[in-house]
């Protein structure tokens, strides 16, 4: 992803919980922007008003109130009063009486929100992470234009177009204002890199850069592939395709289909990545919504690529909206075990609606079922804060380490195509539950997350380290590199440095996994993500658990219940 921060929704982040302080509303909301957005493909203009046809007398009575209020404030009011922001007020409280997913996007936040399903950037084409208030670059993206002007991995940008941005509390949205924009359209920056006295300065065209959801696939061992989807967008299902491609040429006979953490997106990409797992025109997902204008059947109808053969699917309360299609599609067709935790419970078909000023209504048209009949969307009251909180209550109530027993109640039963028993009540039940284990984790390796502490240091590890690194086969790599006591002693003087008192009791608790995460971030500088993930799943609970599902995915591949 151009301009993309390493600590952004689709960031893969091992295994301490973010954390949300400080994070502006837009950025808490943003997930769920996304899990909201397009997922199907229609759009429609706005239009002048019209009344509904369901009740036009009230409709235009309050159209008409709306309208006089707003303009004797406007004309009357004592003092000045911004009509845009009063009504774009007016606008997201009023939706709030409806359902947890209907939303109004001002004009400003549109674009950004809208970018995480894009299928490419216009941009100088860098990774990048924040730490102490500097701008980090973790990585130019291959191809683009900042590895062609040669830009490197740890170079700290201090200055853009001769403005400073070092010291100044600058944001994500801050870097992506500064370093986005049209194809062919140029950016100076000053660079300071180890090594140099003086900054380096470069002046770089931008270009379009393609984003990925596909994080990484590759082969676990001789026979089990592996496939990390993080959202769908609109590059998803061909990315998809050309990684299922290229496990069945390296004679892939089962597969593990990570949708954790997923948010969603577009609808459509997830039910042709269903369809290459379904054979014949098997029911994929419906939706049901007021009267039948909305309503409609997906079914599989293409020859797909992996229609034979085990299939495991892992989602936890992260995965939501079209990766719960995926899940819920191939579990009731019988098709794929799933693993891990229930996840997110995101059912409401939302329908963008562009309005005149460049915002935008994302109004809730429908709602969608799995084929055995399951609503995935759980409960809400609308207007209530509980809903934003179920995750939250979803960890009180330690559903994170054994699963909700009222949720397995004879109401909320429904029967797979083979009369296997599955569960409605709130997204996706998985076949095989996995707790989290936080066995491994600290307040103090959080604190070196959320402080950047861990990024930092293996990026100064890969610069210092460089020649040897490139120079080294990934398998050797993962096979003899190892993170000594000497680095673990590094990493806590830099912890110190960023205010991060040690704890010896923490530290002791977390180290193994903290080896694990420093080889992982210092395996993804040399290798991008084909060197950060196999190193990350081996301290992967729902990972490993997974490999030992394969001789029950395969039974149920070959028609067992």
């Amino acid at each position: 992803m151009s301009e993309e921060p390493t600590n952004s929704q689709q960031e893969p982040t091992p295994k301490p919980q973010r954390n949300w302080q400080g994070n502006s509303l837009f950025q808490i909301r943003l997930p769920l922007y996304i899990a909201m957005a397009l997922v199907i493909g229609v759009l429609i203009g706005a239009n002048t008003f019209s009344p509904s046809t369901g009740n036009p007398q009230d409709t235009a009575k309050s159209y008409l109130k709306f309208r006089d209020i707003l303009s004797y404030i406007d004309r009357d009011y004592v003092d000045t009063v911004n009509i845009t922001e009063l009504s774009d007020y007016a606008i997201t409280k009023m939706l709030e009486k409806l359902d947890p997913h209907t939303s109004y996007i001002p004009a400003a936040q549109l674009a950004m929100a809208r970018s995480y399903l894009e299928g490419d950037f216009e941009g100088i084409g860098v990774e990048f992470n924040i730490f102490k208030d500097t701008i980090y670059v973790v990585t130019p993206i291959s191809g683009g234009p900042s590895e062609a002007a040669g830009i490197q991995a740890g170079d700290k940008i201090v200055k853009v177009n001769n403005e400073t941005v070092a010291g100044i509390g600058i944001t994500n949205e801050g870097v992506f204002k500064r370093l986005r924009g049209p194809k062919g359209s140029k950016v100076t920056m000053a660079i300071q890199r180890k090594g140099t006295n003086k900054p380096l300065n470069f002046t770089i065209s931008r270009s379009k850069i393609p984003t990925r959801s596909v994080d990484v696939s590759y082969m676990v061992d001789e026979n089990t592939g592996y496939i990390k989807v993080s959202r769908f967008s609109a590059n998803t299902f061909e990315e998809f395709k050309q990684a299922l491609s290229g496990l069945r040429k390296k004679n892939m006979k089962q597969l593990i289909l990570d949708l954790r953490g997923n948010p969603g997106g577009y609808m459509d990409h997830a039910t042709r990545m269903a369809d290459e797992f379904l054979a014949g025109n098997k029911l994929i997902v419906y939706t049901d919504g007021k009267g039948s204008k909305y309503d409609s059947k997906t079914f599989a109808r293409t020859k797909g690529e992996f229609e034979s053969g085990a299939l495991i699917v892992l989602v936890d309360e992260g995965s939501a909206s079209a990766s719960e299609i995926v899940a819920g599609a191939l579990q009731d067709n019988d098709r794929a075990l799933i693993v891990g935790r229930r996840s997110f419970g995101k059912g409401l078909v939302q329908m963008p609606i562009p309005m005149n000023d460049g915002s935008e209504l994302r109004l809730t048209i429908s709602r969608y079922y799995t084929p055995s009949g399951r609503s995935i969307q759980k409960p809400y009251v609308a207007g209530s804060e509980e809903y934003q909180l179920d995750m939250l209550h979803r960890f009180e109530r330690g559903e994170y380490f054994h699963p909700d027993s009222s949720l397995f109640v004879d109401s909320l039963k429904y029967k797979t195509a083979r009369g296997r028993t599955v569960y409605g009540g709130g997204g996706i039940m998985p076949d095989v539950f996995v707790a989290r284990d936080t066995t491994e984790l600290s307040e103090y390796m959080s604190q070196l997350y959320s402080k950047n502490v861990i990024r930092e240091y293996t990026l100064s590890y890969y610069r210092d380290h460089r020649k040897e690194l490139d120079k080294m086969p990934f398998d050797r790599f993962q096979k003899n590199f190892e993170v000594t006591d000497k680095m673990l002693q590094e990493v806590v003087r830099l912890a110190k440095s960023a205010d991060i008192d040690y704890d010896e009791e923490q530290f002791s608790r977390s180290k193994n996994l903290l080896r694990n995460n420093l080889k992982a971030f210092i395996g993804r500088s040399v290798y991008g993500n084909d060197g950060f993930f196999p190193v990350l799943h081996e301290s992967d609970e729902e990972f490993q658990e997974a490999l030992k599902q394969f001789s029950r995915a395969g039974q149920l591949a070959k028609g067992g219940a």
